[in-house]
């Protein structure tokens, strides 16, 4: 049961009527407190000192500094989990790699479907944050050492569930990986259009392949397939070819796309040819299904609490039983491919 102290947060955005109408949405909630707003960083700094928030929401926007500069020159200081609340830009991912935990995308304000969503969205995350653990406090954020290539392989596909942190833990053991590993399939729970930018985003800084997924794309080696932000992703095998299946579909575990639905998939369809990985995420999806994956015969990692931005995800698979083996996210490239 929640305690009943509530989250203190700080919005920070050089927009009043936004601040605003986002500091009255979600001090809506009953476990959350609006105890200042800011207009700007230095604005910001002082409102950090004087009423020492739970957690900050911030445009990536502003003047005097953008929001990215601040999380990067603030996160050593003062380590307050941070949600980036931008229009659609690539530069949140450049937020989540200053030390961001979250982000969510500003809604349409004429919209009053829109803004309710948005504040709902966005007062789940602000509850994710308030438990993260922020990224400066978790381990330096050099690059991972990279994996041995692999010469040979018994396993077929290697299936990959993110949620809270996942889009810079997944940027991180990606760039580790060599290409000669077999097909990735990834869900990481983001919103529509952001997918696309981080696969584009992926391609460019790593040695694999990689796209957002399309029904019909084939699961091959050297290639990552991530799931589109409102589509379910699952795993078809064709003969000896596998392939991925994009479709709409209700929410699963709160989320679409679902971890779950990717690994019960690959339990299914690839069995003992595949590996799960399972990493920073608040809540439970996965766990399951990577339970069901470890049961068909496939090796299973999990991400280890020291290197969770949130321990909810892998917490919840590790308690069922479903991962074989638990790990810092700076040694699983290797344990990969050990495993491979």
């Amino acid at each position: 049961m929640r305690s009943l102290k509530k989250i203190k947060v700080l919005v920070v955005d050089d927009s009043m009527v936004f601040r605003e109408l986002l500091a009255r949405g979600i001090a809506a909630d009953p476990y959350i407190e609006v105890v200042a707003s800011a207009s700007d960083p230095f604005d910001a700094r002082d409102k950090i000192l004087e009423y020492q928030p739970d957690v900050m929401t911030c445009d990536v926007e502003m003047p005097k500094m953008n929001g990215i500069e601040f999380i990067r020159r603030l996160i050593p200081q003062y380590p307050i989990p941070v949600i980036v609340v931008s229009a659609i830009s690539e530069t949140v991912f450049d937020a989540m790699k200053a030390g961001a935990v979250d982000f969510v995308t500003k809604p349409d304000v004429k919209s009053v479907k829109s803004t309710e969503s948005f504040i709902k969205e966005l007062i789940q995350k602000i509850k994710a944050a308030s438990i993260a653990r922020v990224a400066d406090t978790i381990e330096p954020s050099e690059v991972l050492k990279p994996a041995e290539p692999v010469r040979s392989s018994s396993k077929d596909v290697i299936a990959i569930g993110a949620s809270t942190g996942g889009t810079e833990a997944i940027s991180r053991l990606l760039s580790a990986l060599p290409a000669t590993l077999p097909g990735i399939v990834i869900v990481q729970h983001i919103p529509p259009m952001f997918s696309r930018m981080f696969a584009e985003r992926l391609d460019k800084a790593t040695s694999l392949s990689v796209k957002e997924a399309q029904s019909g794309d084939r699961v091959e080696p050297g290639r990552v397939l991530i799931a589109p932000g409102d589509r379910h992703m699952k795993l078809v095998r064709m003969g000896g070819i596998y392939k991925v299946e994009c479709f709409e579909g209700e929410k699963v575990n709160g989320h679409c796309p679902s971890v779950d639905i990717l690994f019960q998939s690959a339990a299914r369809e690839a069995g003992i040819s595949a590996i799960g990985i399972i990493l920073t995420g608040m809540g439970y999806d996965g766990a399951k299904g990577l339970l069901a994956m470890r049961r068909k015969g496939a090796r299973t990692i999990g991400q280890d609490e020291k290197t969770s931005v949130v321990y909810g995800m892998p917490k919840a698979a590790y308690e069922i039983g479903a991962v074989e083996r638990q790990s810092a996210l700076a040694n699983i490239p290797q344990l990969l491919i050990s495993m491979l």
